[in-house]
């Protein structure tokens, strides 16, 4: 029963609240069945364009599916992944992909896939983040802790546990939600229950909610033009096997001069969870909140955009379409701010 939970924290980490998602499905839909099943998944994890300009997006049970600007073609089990969870992927230098799933790391060279698993245990093998930094250092982020990925091989990295007062959760202890480079070339590591990590090649330096954060409990890290840095967390408190104690802080933090910026007026930011933080072509900032619909900051003031769904993941292409993922399906704001549900059949363009 201890391998349940990650699987149950990821779908609630998508879906967020079943019976909400079936209450907006239908709303859309003559039948929640039907309305499901034109999706492209019930479940969108990640959106990604590669370097050909295709489209790509990560699904919880259907594998990766691909758009190439004329048609929706799927990749799962059947074609060599080892599992159809695919959180999402990157591509690097040499074009080629390298997928986040359930069941370990996977590569495509466009032909076929190679596979990589980390160790026996189910958590190490549950890739949450995959990221290549500016000296070519491959990072894997899993639900067992952190690992450098060279030769075919998987080194552990250890990232230190800082003390914390608040509780853990001693099933995701391990998660690491994130992993990023700042311009000066620290690596910063976003933890479940242990704040932020930033490693400057010697040392840790560890951020958590004594010095300001909502919550332990951190999903997202965003560097701006601006010098600052925005935080996504989730309320640890979710955690509580007591119903009746599950509220407490998360949302959205941003580090300026060393101080943390709250923003009260804004649904979501501060009592709810967010995680998705992305930077556009434009250097606009956009969050999204599980029942809050999506902000785009442009400096000035916070757009909000009603999307239907949970989005847990943000692509603004190269034609300035922004692409949203996430509960209930796939979703894009046009150029002309409409927000448009995107099916198997589209519309696309």
């Amino acid at each position: 029963m201890k391998y349940l939970f990650p699987i149950v924290l990821l779908i609630v980490l998508t879906s967020c609240n079943a019976q909400e998602k079936k209450a907006q499905m239908n709303k859309v839909g003559d039948s929640t069945h039907e309305e499901i099943s034109s999706q492209i998944a019930e479940y969108v994890t990640g959106a990604f364009e590669d370097s050909k300009g295709n489209l790509w997006f990560g699904t919880l049970s259907k594998g990766i599916a691909k758009y190439d600007g004329k048609e929706l073609v799927y990749y799962t089990k059947k074609d060599g992944l080892p599992s159809d969870r695919v959180i999402g992927l990157i591509e690097d230098a040499n074009h080629v992909f390298w997928f986040k799933t359930g069941e370990g790391l996977s590569s495509f060279d466009g032909h076929s896939f190679t596979n990589y698993s980390i160790s026996e245990d189910f958590f190490t093998n549950v890739i949450s983040n995959l990221f290549i930094d500016s000296k070519g250092t491959f990072w894997v982020g899993t639900w067992g802790g952190v690992y450098i990925f060279e030769d075919g091989k998987f080194t552990p990295f250890a990232v230190p546990y800082p003390e914390v007062s608040t509780p853990i959760n001693q099933d995701t202890k391990n998660w690491i939600t994130e992993i990023t480079e700042d311009k000066d070339g620290n690596i910063w590591f976003a933890r479940d229950g242990y704040g932020v990590s930033k490693y400057d090649g010697t040392s840790f330096t560890h951020i958590l909610k004594k010095d300001g954060l909502h919550s332990n409990c951190v999903t997202e890290i965003e560097f701006d033009e601006q010098g600052n840095i925005w935080f996504g967390t989730r309320v640890a408190e979710r955690d509580n096997p007591d119903p009746t104690k599950r509220e407490g802080s998360g949302g959205i933090n941003r580090l300026t001069k060393n101080e943390f910026v709250t923003f009260p007026e804004i649904k979501g930011f501060n009592r709810g969870e967010v995680y998705g933080i992305y930077t556009d072509p434009s250097k606009s900032i956009w969050i999204s909140t599980v029942k809050n619909g999506v902000y785009k900051f442009d400096g000035k003031a916070f757009i909000h955009y009603p999307v239907p769904i949970s989005i847990m993941s943000m692509l603004s292409d190269q034609n300035g379409t922004m692409w949203l993922a996430g509960a209930g399906g796939l979703y894009k704001i046009n150029q002309n701010e409409e927000i448009v549900n995107v099916r198997k059949n589209g519309p696309w363009k």
